[in-house]
């Protein structure tokens, strides 16, 4: 059985540390393998525990997967390309990994398909980090959010006399009416609360919420209410 050239793999994926990868190659008809240091260890072996064959590659694609696997597989040995495939695999140990494997079909002097040589890269650890970051960004966000909705709503409160429900809604109709969302509304208004000459931009968006009437029910109410109390 030919050699594969190298038993490293190098290789990085969104971060300082090494991907786990390997590479193989699998002859055919015998369906005998070859695996690089790096390909025992994606399925979670050391070299020498188990023989290498594409029957044992098959056997660790994800249930799901495999059907699919082998069918590209066998369009490979038959007809021969490249391939490019991600999907799930279950190491010795019994944990998923996810990987992306790609490779092409070797053929001899004659045009005869006699092996197909590929790399297997594992984006297990990968996924991870960009799906942790994800939340993070998702909690900074939503934390962002809610400080701006809470300064437009205290400022709707000091300037109209009412309460923090009133104020909410005056919010929530005015992103309903002009269909943008909650933050963005809230946003606005802080903004033309912040610029050195946006008195007048902001008394305009709040006379343009009042102006819905829907909106400005309640809130004209409260504040018509809170004014009345403070009358001697």
């Amino acid at each position: 059985m030919a050699r594969l050239n190298s038993p490293m793999t190098y290789s990085s994926a969104l971060g300082a540390e090494q991907c786990l990868a390997g590479t193989f190659r699998v002859e055919l008809p015998a369906q005998t393998a070859e695996w690089s240091d790096g390909m025992y260890q994606v399925h979670g072996y050391q070299r020498g525990e188990v023989v290498p064959t594409l029957a044992l590659m098959y056997s660790h694609k994800h249930p799901e997967d495999r059907p699919w696997c082998k069918d590209i597989g066998e369009k490979i040995s038959t007809a021969g390309g490249y391939f490019c495939t991600y999907h799930r695999i279950i190491d010795a140990q019994g944990r998923v990994r996810h990987v992306l494997t790609s490779g092409d079909a070797i053929r001899d002097d004659e045009g005869n398909i006699t092996a197909v040589e590929g790399v297997t890269l594992d984006l297990t650890s990968t996924l991870r980090r960009e799906t942790e970051q994800t939340a993070r960004d998702a909690v900074v966000a939503a934390t962002s959010t809610r400080t701006v909705i809470d300064l437009a709503r205290g400022m709707l409160m000091g300037k109209l006399l009412i309460g923090s429900d009133d104020a909410f809604q005056l919010l929530v109709s005015d992103s309903s009416r002009r269909n943008i969302k909650l933050a963005l509304v809230a946003a606005e208004l802080v903004a033309l609360a912040e610029r050195p000459d946006g008195a007048a931009g902001l008394e305009e968006a709040v006379q343009r919420m009042l102006a819905w009437p829907k909106a400005a029910a309640g809130a004209a109410g409260a504040a018509r209410s809170d004014v009345n109390a403070n009358r001697p």
